[in-house]
């Protein structure tokens, strides 16, 4: 059987044919892709990411996709696709939307920190009233804006293919907001959803009480992101009250908000009766020693389901994180606990110490590492994090794909998701 001629030969017939200059970034990434007589029962995904920093970089643009779409739109073993950090516009997203049409094996789609705004996400939105394949699209950083969001929402209502969906730091609004909660009242498919930082101008909560709304109707959605959505104690009391009901969600992001105390002694009465989340990151809001409290006694007396919890930055003191640390000794079920950023004073650090010691705590499943100096106990910080549990693996890790999900250490979640 010939071999397929290779991708690089075909990228650069196709800039020939279609008068547009070669991209040497791009023709370096495809040199790379090796083709055979058994490349249709391979899953490829091609990175062509504008953030590489192996190579010297050349950012995409509308007329490089132009090129890229004319050689993979009738390719079956290209299954994932990352285009981020690149400089496609609304003009290129047109021609996603007709690669998407035309395209039957794309699974994966990362067009992440692009300057697609709302007309392009209007293409692609309608491009997947009709696409049957992709399961996964990360719009993260387009400013698509409230009326992109719309169109989105609009998708959700036609679309069954669609698994997950990031729209985090796309500049949502309080209506798109809302749509897309109702929408995901009776959509069965997504799995995994990214609403992080919306632009909210109302101290009221609407969107947070029609997402409540729809998590007590919702049982497919696995994976919330509601991070800098100005949430207060008020919020995270309808949550509760709608969690109690959810048979379904098992990460949890509530990170950068406005929870204080009041608002983690909901969580704590719901950890006492929920046995469904698994991941709780409650980073960068302010829940001090009395939140810290809730938490460790819901952990260390009823929960055995939470395996990861994020509490960077919440101004609790060493009584709120000996509690943690305490806690952590009775439920075995715990693995990962997050606390750097809090004032950590020395019976802090020896708690942690001596969690790492006993091996209760594995070294890679928390953010501080414990030194000694001059008999004084010490915790330095490490690079670890609770966003490499996330879908969407944040710039430092591999981008993942519908078949490989490396970046998730928590097995349970990507085994549903």
């Amino acid at each position: 059987m010939l071999e397929p001629p290779s991708l690089d030969q075909q990228y650069s017939d196709a800039c020939t044919e279609l008068e547009q200059p070669e991209n040497p970034f791009i023709f370096r990434v495809l040199q790379e892709v090796k083709l055979d007589s058994n490349i249709l029962i391979k899953n490829i995904t091609i990175k062509i990411a504008g953030n590489n920093r192996l190579l010297p970089v050349v950012k995409v643009t509308d007329g490089d996709f132009q090129v890229l779409a004319a050689i993979f739109s009738n390719n079956l073993f290209l299954t994932g696709l990352d285009l981020r950090y690149n400089l496609l516009t609304d003009a290129g997203a047109a021609q996603i939307g007709t690669f998407l049409e035309d395209n039957r094996s794309l699974r994966y789609l990362n067009l992440m920190f692009n300057d697609i705004g709302t007309a392009g996400a209007e293409s692609i939105a309608k491009a997947l009233h009709r696409n049957e394949t992709l399961t996964h699209l990360r719009m993260t950083g387009n400013k698509v804006d409230n009326k992109g969001g719309m169109f989105f929402a609009a998708m959700l209502q036609i679309n069954a293919t669609l698994r997950k969906l990031d729209l985090g730091d796309c500049d949502l609004g309080t209506q798109s907001l809302i749509a897309l909660a109702t929408v995901l009242n009776h959509n069965e498919s997504i799995k995994a959803i990214n609403l992080n930082r919306p632009i909210l101008y109302s101290e009221e909560e609407e969107s947070t009480v029609h997402i409540a709304l729809m998590l007590r109707a919702n049982s497919t959605l696995i994976e919330l992101h509601l991070c800098k959505h100005e949430m207060k104690n008020f919020g995270v009391e309808r949550l509760c009250d709608a969690l109690y009901e959810n048979r379904s969600l098992r990460y949890l992001d509530l990170s950068c908000n406005k929870i204080t105390r009041d608002g983690v002694r909901f969580l704590g009465k719901l950890l006492k009766l929920n046995n469904t989340l698994e991941i709780l990151d409650l980073n960068f809001n302010r829940i001090e020693d009395d939140g810290a409290f809730y938490l460790s006694e819901a952990l260390a007396s009823h929960n055995r389901t939470l395996q990861a919890l994020a509490v960077t930055n919440n101004s609790i003191t060493g009584q709120g994180l000996v509690a943690l640390a305490e806690a952590m000794k009775t439920n075995q079920v715990l693995s990962y606990i997050y606390i750097w950023g809090n004032k950590i004073d020395e019976s802090a650090c020896v708690a942690f110490a001596d969690l790492l010691e006993s091996s209760r705590l594995k070294p890679t499943s928390t953010d501080v590492e414990p030194y000694v100096v001059d008999g004084v106990t010490y915790l330095a910080e490490l690079s670890h994090g609770l966003k490499r549990h996330y879908y969407w693996t944040p710039s430092y890790g591999e981008p993942d794909n519908e078949d490989a999900n490396a970046s998730l250490a928590i097995a349970p979640v990507a085994e549903h998701l």
